[in-house]
């Protein structure tokens, strides 16, 4: 999903989706979206209960206490976001953390 700016350019990437992770998104495949976020220079959020916190923080993450069923929205803003955005969402599913 995209969000249009002013003068019809793409601002940023977003995604919403739905943790399917019977514990929720807990310590380890955190760790892993984390260290997958932080390898762009984009800047990477994750949105829960409206609250938002930095992604490439796993004590912003953990703090959010995401549990099974939510719904989370991550979102990507920079020169790298369609890559950041694809990368991350594969890592949420590779470690089943999402459908």
């Amino acid at each position: 999903m995209a969000v249009i700016g002013t003068g019809g350019m793409i601002t940023m990437k977003q995604i919403s989706v739905t943790v399917v992770d019977p514990v929720g998104l807990h310590a380890r495949p955190a760790t892993v979206a984390v260290n997958a976020a932080s390898k762009f220079k984009s800047e990477v959020k994750v949105s829960y209960k409206g609250r938002t916190v930095n992604m490439k923080s796993i004590m912003g993450v953990m703090s959010l206490g995401i549990p099974t069923q939510s719904e989370i929205t991550v979102t990507c803003d920079g020169e790298d976001e369609d890559t950041a955005i694809k990368t991350i969402e594969d890592v949420l599913r590779a470690q089943k953390v999402i459908a």
